[in-house]
């Protein structure tokens, strides 16, 4: 009986070593989420920008990278942004869900904004509204209650026309804006709140007036062309401008190269820049021309031209 306890008990102490062993010899399994990863991922791969992980399933995604490392490479972004490096690019790119490539190497250069610059123009409405301005002190002046009563309109017109008149019988644009400064209190003709654009345009505009009302094209008034202009019963005609076999509304514009056009009164008006690779057209607008730049020569060619292209429009109607 004793020998068949002990030797039960060998048998225990047998069997509990051989597990021991057992269980030592097995390679133990992590549960490290790293290691998960890496072994989920293993035959996943991710874009730039991104990287595996394991879902609570046990299934790869892409996401966005958490951060990037800290070597300096700058470069810069199609978004006109610099990076630290191209890691940090395709983080964002893919941060914000938009593609961005690499320009250059380098920081990005700052461009300066885009300025839309417009000509200075007397539009056909500042023009009318001079007129009328003009009309209606003169018919306050002879007012039945005035000291100039006993005078017509038109005799009151005579008596300004002599009285700025230089001698040769007719009022250039320097002679009727002496006459408007007779008395500028009453007209309150303010275009603009800039001193030197409200100026340019009562200049701009008493030419339109001029030429409004100058039948031989001499850019001067004589005294029946003076008269008539500021006759309320004369209605001034609209004027549009010609553009390759188009007639513009007053106001539209067009561009030449980098400068605006605007169809002011019946004529283009551009602006004078001068065109290089900082003052390029949009792509729009671009697309199909010519990418070399104009020479002075050409820029004063092309304006002569729609000049008479203009010369011959206005013969016409």
């Amino acid at each position: 009986m004793f020998w068949t306890d002990c030797a039960k008990t060998g048998v225990m102490l047998t069997i509990s070593l051989l597990l021991l062993q057992l269980l030592f010899s097995t390679t133990p399994v992590s549960s490290s989420p790293l290691n998960q990863d890496e072994s989920v991922c293993a035959r996943t791969s991710c874009g730039a920008g991104r990287e595996c992980v394991s879902t609570e399933r046990g299934e790869p995604v892409c996401r966005c990278l958490q951060s990037c490392g800290e070597s300096e490479h700058w470069v810069c972004g199609s978004n006109s942004r610099s990076y630290r490096n191209h890691c940090e690019l395709h983080r964002d790119a893919c941060i914000t869900h938009t593609k961005i490539h690499v320009e250059h190497n380098g920081h990005c250069v700052e461009k300066p904004p885009k300025t839309d610059v417009s000509p200075i123009v007397c539009f056909m409405s500042d023009r009318d509204w001079l007129r009328e301005r003009v009309i209606q002190w003169i018919q306050e002046v002879v007012q039945p209650d005035s000291p100039a009563s006993n005078m017509s309109s038109s005799e009151l017109l005579q008596t300004y026309f002599k009285m700025y008149d230089d001698g040769d019988s007719e009022l250039d644009s320097k002679e009727f804006l002496s006459f408007l400064k007779h008395n500028e209190t009453a007209l309150n003709l303010t275009y603009s709140n800039s001193v030197e654009t409200n100026m340019l345009l009562r200049s701009l505009c008493v030419d339109a007036l001029i030429e409004l009302s100058d039948e031989n094209a001499d850019w001067k008034l004589s005294l029946t062309e003076f008269i008539n202009c500021l006759t309320p019963t004369y209605h001034p005609y609209e004027r549009k401008c010609a553009l390759e076999d188009e007639v513009f509304e007053d106001g539209a514009e067009t561009r030449m190269e980098c400068n605006k056009c605007v169809c002011a009164c019946g004529n283009w008006v551009c602006t004078a820049l001068t065109c290089t690779g900082e003052h390029q057209v949009d792509e729009d607008e671009a697309e199909g021309a010519e990418e070399e730049e104009m020479t002075e020569e050409e820029w004063s060619r092309r304006v002569a031209e729609l000049s008479a292209l203009q010369q011959t429009f206005k013969t016409e109607t």
